[in-house]
């Protein structure tokens, strides 16, 4: 999603146990018990940050837009999705080397660059797509594009082979389509920013924010309900929609005419009802809040059979959210983070990275972030 906006320094409160400022390698930070329940106790240390400048160049294309990020445990390398829409170059995604260890993140690196193909065989023409997600699956790499609102293009997600080539698009639920009067449908760039891949197969993808039919923008007093579709990864068709409860902008901007906005950037499975879930804030004359959310789906309420949230009498039960960081709360300046993914160090060690989407622009950078994962979910 762009966000062309440029972090400051601020802090805000973290209820997570902090042991040292984050920009101390090893620093470790502790949510002992999300939501009450201690089997899904998380535990992180800080490994560091490293940035790639916009504006760097590979094999004569513009290096940026990483809006989503996985491992790929056969090569011990990452895949990033750029969210070029095909105007700078035709829509793509990369492969990475993350130098990571116990030691600490000391750099990142570009080993190849994929073209995506459509239907036909061809890459995406200018504007005909926005990829915001990648995950790899059983079958293949599955991504998202956001579609767009003003245009009336509808969000999907599709499966490529390694090669950039179509295999097959997951069914769009109903009630997901743009529609020219915005009386439902997604919100221009507030659609498919989130996917992930549970162990089970299952397929999670989120909206930013809410579908029209759903209510509101979160805003400053109010949060906004966001639908996370679960997908059966080897068919492609639904199996169920949940509710996630975004949480209202965390910061005002600095004056009352500036932007604000919050919205849930991406997903990570833990497990097959456990997920983490990006938090991305930004406010002008602030910058960027990022916070980390783990949510737990057992219990939450189908809610593929209601059309609107906003106008059933029937109970919803959202999912349970725990928040289990906040990078400014423990003294990090991040920039627009849209990628998360598990992944491997060199040494074995069980890594978390974040990525950021620069937008392109001069005023943001890729930032990379690492932490050592010390402690996760039991089951």
């Amino acid at each position: 999603m762009t966000k062309r906006f440029l972090a400051a320094a601020a802090f805000v409160f973290l209820s997570s146990t902090v042991t040292a400022s984050a920009t101390d390698i090893g620093a470790s930070f502790e949510t002992a018990c999300p939501f009450g329940d201690c089997a899904a106790g998380i535990s992180l240390s800080y490994l560091g940050e490293f940035v790639i400048p916009t504006g760097h160049m590979e094999n004569d294309v513009e290096f940026g837009g990483i809006s989503g990020l996985d491992f790929d445990a056969a090569t011990g390398h990452y895949l990033a999705i750029s969210d070029d829409r095909s105007e700078r170059a035709p829509a793509r995604f990369y492969e990475l080397d993350v130098d990571v260890d116990d030691s600490g993140l000391k750099g990142v690196s570009i080993v190849k660059q994929t073209t995506l193909k459509d239907k036909n065989g061809e890459p995406f023409a200018a504007r005909t797509v926005d990829p915001e997600s990648i995950r790899l699956g059983k079958d293949g790499i599955y991504w998202g594009s956001e579609g767009d609102g003003k245009a009336l293009l509808p969000p999907f997600i599709r499966v490529t082979a390694a090669d950039g080539s179509f295999l097959r698009e997951f069914k769009l639920p109903e009630g997901f389509t743009p529609t020219a009067d915005k009386s439902t449908g997604i919100r221009d760039n507030l659609a498919f920013e989130d996917l992930a891949v549970a162990p089970s197969g299952d397929v999670f993808v989120g909206v930013e924010a809410a579908l029209y039919q759903d209510g509101p923008n979160p805003s400053l007093t109010k949060g906004s309900l966001s639908r996370i579709i679960r997908y059966d990864g080897a068919t492609g068709q639904p199996k169920a929609q949940y509710v996630y409860p975004v949480s209202p902008i965390p910061q005002a901007a600095a004056k009352p005419d500036g932007g604000n906005d919050n919205g849930m950037s991406e997903l990570l499975a833990l497990d097959d009802h456990r997920l983490l879930a990006v938090e991305r804030s930004y406010a002008q004359g602030y910058g960027n809040t990022i916070k980390i959310m783990m949510m737990d789906l057992a219990g939450a309420t189908d809610v593929s059979a209601i059309a609107s949230l906003a106008k059933t009498d029937q109970r919803v039960v959202p999912a349970r959210k725990s928040q289990v960081l906040d990078l400014r709360a423990i003294g990090l300046v991040p920039d627009n983070i849209e990628a998360m993914s598990l992944g491997k160090a060199k040494d074995g060690t069980d890594v978390l990275i974040l990525g950021s989407d620069n937008n392109f622009s001069t005023a943001q950078k890729t930032q990379f972030y690492a932490f050592k994962l010390l402690k996760r979910p039991q089951q």
